[in-house]
């Protein structure tokens, strides 16, 4: 009765520190992007989430399914709740004129229209999806014509969303700044199209992580969430991504706001590590054709970020070095996968009481 007794109370005290920390009431999970070396479908996936005692799980890519019949998707519905874990899902990118098109033969609103069919039957409340990327914004396309035939797109499916109950949650994705995305829900339809909010995207378009969290976070019903280091260089910024708890982003800040703004979206972990920095070379003057819309207070406060900030320091297998590769080399990168989002789960749970399932 002594020990049973002292495990009660052990049990009622973590309850307790957990309820009163600034993560408490918000849903933790993954995309599975993060251990895509694996190559799990999403039985597995969910069985590893499970061992991580996380609340839900993105499946980001209808590849990541073992087949998109309707017996097996509701079998990974029926699976997902035995676990007690809540499924996002999601497909790429959606519009024709962005470089990570990819034309299977069906349109945009076929891809959308099949995505939501999806969602739909593994449960799932919000289908994430991209515009572009990164390399939209060196086309010398603008930005606007891509926005433009995204939001289109969105308005053509507007019935099927709500007709499936599913919100469409278009990512920033290296292509749209906050406000941009902002537009695009706007004028698509808040009532059917929200944010996935990613935090490692913005430094790529030079914008501060806790910007795109106070822009987007109210549009927010599911997130990617990683961290980065950003700090000077001699043309310009140079940026990185790391595991959580590794970069120079403030999550007590982050995660203080994330409460106010949108508790109920789940926080997905996108963990990223083994790429090399990317340089920002916002002292070159071609730089800034790409952005000769950002306003200067929005840079100002990434450049601020750039210089209080450093270099990651710890050690990390690059995945994208030239050169082939040994056995050795990519098993290390398949296991880093793993042990940084292991690590950056832990990491948020422990540090900051985020996350329901580990505390039962």
């Amino acid at each position: 009765m002594h020990v049973a007794g002292t495990g009660l109370l052990a049990r009622a005290f973590a309850a307790g520190q957990a309820g009163s920390s600034i993560g408490a009431g918000i849903k933790l999970g993954f995309d599975t992007y993060s251990v895509r070396a694996f190559q799990w479908k999403d039985i597995q996936l969910l069985d590893f989430a499970a061992s991580l005692k996380v609340d839900t799980v993105q499946i980001s890519d209808s590849a990541d399914y073992a087949s998109l019949d309707a017996a097996h998707l509701t079998r990974v519905k029926a699976h997902a709740a035995k676990l007690n874990i809540e499924v996002d899902s999601g497909i790429g990118s959606i519009c024709p004129l962005a470089k990570g098109w990819k034309d299977r033969g069906k349109t945009p609103e076929q891809e959308l229209a099949e995505g939501l069919r999806i969602a739909k039957a593994v449960g799932a409340r919000a289908m994430r999806c991209v515009m572009g990327g990164v390399d939209d914004r060196r086309t010398g396309r603008p930005i606007e014509e891509l926005m433009e035939s995204t939001i289109k797109i969105f308005r053509s499916v507007k019935a099927q969303a709500q007709d499936a109950n599913v919100k469409i949650a278009i990512e920033n994705h290296g292509d749209m700044t906050a406000p941009e995305t902002r537009t695009v829900i706007e004028e698509s339809g808040k009532d059917f199209v929200a944010s996935c909010l990613d935090t490692g995207n913005p430094v790529s378009v030079m914008e501060d992580p806790m910007l795109t969290l106070e822009v987007l976070g109210p549009y927010a019903v599911t997130t990617h969430v990683r961290d980065s280091v950003v700090f000077e260089h001699p043309r310009g910024a140079a940026a990185q991504w790391v595991a959580l708890g590794d970069g120079v982003v403030d999550w007590k800040a982050f995660f203080t706001l994330y409460q106010k703004v949108c508790p109920k979206a789940l926080m997905q972990l996108e963990i990223i590590t083994g790429r090399p920095p990317q340089i920002l070379s916002y002292y070159e003057k071609d730089w800034w054709t790409r952005f000769s819309k950002m306003p200067a207070r929005d840079f100002a406060r990434f450049e601020e970020m750039a210089k209080k900030g450093h270099p990651y320091m710890g050690s990390m297998v690059i995945e994208d070095s030239p050169g082939a590769k040994p056995a050795e080399y990519t098993a290390a990168l398949k296991e880093q996968q793993r042990y940084d989002l292991a690590r950056s789960i832990s990491w948020a749970q422990k540090e900051h009481g985020i996350g329901l399932n580990w505390k039962r």
